[in-house]
């Protein structure tokens, strides 16, 4: 009685401990086989005579069950289940004068309810489970006399379970799991067999089964990364000036045209218009060359139909010399404006 009451207050307490599971959601169907370990039967009584210290030990036997069940998708699942346990019996013992064999077996089989919830955020690999039944079963028991004789009788009775178990899924075959449970049984009450009164009926079951949930799809395939686009290049152009001069060359005017147009064929984000000069003259006189000369073909950019928003410009003076040369030289190619479409 204390080992049933110790794991029913378990797996009760057990129960709001797991929060947002992912459990079975519909129709599932399992079953399982295993071992049964019953504890010593005590008889109570013989003839209607009580007697006290004496008990019917089996031997380990089979189990096996079946269930269909329903996943609540909210961590819990209900189940009818049928389950049947089969020990062989071992002996009679007494306080007082030992033991005597006996051969024999006992049956149990019937119907249970139960109430279950997985625990699917605790382990990454597997699914605990924790659970209580309630229902019926029938006890058969079949006693051999020495003479090839042997009387049976059946006898039902209330029955009540509590299940820990753990559901390892199978990622091939989607809703498919094998599980792993242990069951501790119990049936309420006397069973009078003959005269015969038996007490308490424990068991212990162990079983190894499969479990399968209907309509679990496959899991989709995870997206194959996409390499980010490469930045478009940046287009450029040049316009050259003459020495000390800020007015656009007739050819300057058609390059700024060309990029102008251009610039409404691509995507672009910005626009710079960056301006130079050569090394003749000071530093502080070259810089303001350089603006004034950046807007000017800005100027001449708007003229051609690009919104002045989109426009940045810059000076740079003498720094940034398309072609190398010391203070004071006259170079045509340092004298420039570059247009960046970006």
């Amino acid at each position: 009685m204390q080992l049933r009451n110790v794991l029913l207050a378990a797996t009760v307490m057990a129960l709001p401990l797991a929060a947002q599971a992912q459990p079975v959601t519909g129709l599932y169907i399992g079953a399982g086989a295993g071992v049964n370990i019953m504890q010593d039967e005590p008889i109570n009584s013989i003839g209607g005579v009580s007697v006290s210290g004496v008990n019917l030990q089996t031997n380990v036997g089979a189990t096996g069950v079946m269930s269909v069940g329903w996943g609540f998708g909210n961590g819990l699942r209900a189940e009818f289940e049928g389950d049947y346990r089969y020990n062989g019996l071992d002996k009679i013992t007494t306080s007082e004068v030992g033991s005597g064999k006996i051969s024999g077996n006992e049956q149990k089989f019937g119907p249970m309810f139960n109430v279950l919830y997985d625990f699917t955020t605790l382990t990454p690999m597997f699914v605990p489970y924790v659970g209580v039944g309630a229902g019926y079963q029938w006890a058969d028991l079949k006693i051999d006399d020495p003479f090839g004789g042997s009387t049976s009788k059946t006898k039902g009775a209330f029955a009540y379970q509590a299940i820990l178990g753990a559901a390892l899924p199978i990622p091939s075959v989607p809703g498919l799991a094998v599980t792993a449970e242990y069951r501790f049984m119990g049936l309420a009450g006397d069973r009078d067999y003959n005269g015969v009164k038996l007490g308490n009926d424990f068991n212990h079951s162990v079983l190894i089964g499969v479990r399968y949930a209907f309509g679990v799809a496959a899991p989709a395939p995870a997206p194959v990364p996409m390499a980010a686009p490469a930045p478009a290049p940046a287009r450029s152009y040049l316009v050259f000036f003459d020495w000390d001069k800020a007015n656009l060359t007739p050819r300057a005017q058609q390059i700024i045209q060309e990029a102008a147009a251009n610039s409404t064929k691509v995507s672009y984000t910005q626009i710079q218009v960056n301006g130079y000069t050569d090394t003749s003259g000071t530093p502080q006189y070259n810089q303001g060359l350089s603006i004034r000369r950046a807007q000017a073909v800005a100027a001449e950019l708007v003229k051609d139909g690009v919104p002045k928003g989109a426009i940045a410009i810059q000076g740079f003076g003498e720094t940034h010399l398309l072609v190398p040369t010391g203070p004071g030289v006259r170079e045509p190619q340092n004298r420039r404006v570059e247009i960046i479409i970006r």
